[in-house]
């Protein structure tokens, strides 16, 4: 069983809020573009030759903050479950959007140098977090970034981790993990990398 209903929790925000952060469940530009600086500051300075995977692109607000902060990606693809958000993404950052559900194992991913999530873990079960884990890790050349909510697994709704059972799932994978801490009190954010550091 699902956490929640996904298309219904995205798909609620979205008629109400439409294409802005909270749209996406977030609650302030400032909050997800947090998310985004630190996400970044996981990967090699020049992004120009790099394929990256926005796996949950949502309105493609990760590609556009990289834009305003003057970095050329060499290639970025999108990935969203949700049709209203795949279009809303192609028509905003004029990149490939995939209308694909990552979890979904008959579906084939497009490889990348990296793949990177931001909140589309959100409210996920545990096995479901470790199989999007394992499927974007598997597609990429690199390692996968993402970042996640922090706090004991109680929660009905939203899909906590401590950073310490993050580190032991990298262990388990036998890939390197980094996680950074300290920008906001309810989150983290981790890089799983196949061969060290990327880059």
């Amino acid at each position: 069983m699902p956490r929640v209903d996904t298309k219904l929790f995205y798909g609620c925000a979205f008629e109400v809020h439409g294409e802005t952060p909270r749209g996406v469940q977030w609650n302030s530009v400032d909050n997800q573009e947090v998310r985004f600086r630190v996400l970044r500051e996981f990967l090699s300075p020049d992004l120009s030759g790099l394929t990256l995977v926005d796996a949950g692109c949502g309105f493609g607000d990760l590609y556009l903050y990289l834009t305003r902060q003057g970095e050329v990606v060499g290639r970025y693809i999108g990935i969203d479950v949700m049709a209203p958000m795949v279009e809303a993404a192609r028509r905003r950052t004029g990149c490939e959007i995939l209308l694909c559900d990552i979890l979904d194992e008959s579906s084939e991913l497009p490889p990348a140098d990296v793949y990177l999530c931001s909140g589309a873990m959100n409210t996920f079960t545990r096995k479901e977090t470790r199989c999007f884990i394992e499927r974007c890790l598997d597609a990429s050349r690199l390692g996968f970034v993402f970042n996640l909510l922090k706090g004991w697994n109680t929660s009905t709704i939203y899909n906590l981790y401590l950073p310490r059972e993050i580190r032991a799932l990298a262990r388990e994978l036998g890939v390197d993990c980094e996680i950074r801490e300290g920008y906001l009190a309810t989150d983290f954010s981790a890089a799983f990398w196949k061969n060290g550091r990327e880059g």
